[in-house]
């Protein structure tokens, strides 16, 4: 079976540099379920996008500009959204920040072989 090992350490999980000011690191994770921590520079660009996961996410840190489907809302530090299976959705980063990131299940795209 897929999965993450027991324990991550912030300093020791690698980021992974996505371009356009963007980074990503996985954390836990298996078959069905995966969090992952993604940095955004301002002005960073999350292209518009939809997977067969859902997802929901919490803003640990920033501004964002969201976009799901057709609704398009600010959302700061503290706030949160879900996204269901194969919505469009991206954001703008209006002020450096950190989105938390859950997915069900796990982005089997991320994980490097």
């Amino acid at each position: 079976m897929i999965h993450s090992s027991e324990f991550q350490f912030e300093n020791e999980v690698p980021w992974e540099d996505l371009g356009n000011g963007i980074q990503r690191q996985l954390y836990g994770y298996d078959a069905t379920l995966m969090l992952v921590k993604a940095k955004f520079v301002a002005g960073a660009v999350g292209d518009l996008h939809q997977h067969h996961h859902s997802q929901v996410t919490y803003v640990d840190s920033g501004v964002f500009e969201m976009t799901i489907g057709a609704t398009k809302k600010i959302i700061k530090k503290g706030d949160g959204y879900y996204v269901p299976p194969n919505v469009l959705h991206g954001c703008v980063c209006l002020e450096p920040g950190v989105l938390i990131d859950a997915f069900s299940p796990h982005r089997e795209d991320f994980i490097k072989s």
